[in-house]
């Protein structure tokens, strides 16, 4: 396969997963977060989604899970604000 064809096709990274883009201020606050927590941080993240979640705190949990979402797009896709919360 000719050189230009073979880089015509590898656009974008193999990892490149096209998911929905995490804001600028959430990847500031995730990787704050990551910092205090490191390696945990994505669950901490979960973690306090989910008592915000809990608490029927609607603008709280969405901070949380794009900031879990920002640390591990898998494990944020996981996490559903209960209907009760409010919509």
């Amino acid at each position: 396969m000719p050189r230009r064809k073979a880089r015509a096709m590898h656009f974008r990274p193999a990892n490149d997963n096209r998911g929905k883009q995490v804001s600028s201020p959430h990847l500031h606050a995730a990787l704050r977060h990551f910092a205090e927590h490191g390696l945990a941080a994505a669950d901490h993240a979960r973690q306090q989604a989910i008592t915000a979640a809990d608490a029927g705190d609607r603008q709280t949990f969405e901070w949380w899970l794009e900031v879990c979402r920002a640390l591990d797009r898998r494990m944020a896709s996981r996490i559903d604000m209960p209907a009760q919360a409010g919509g």
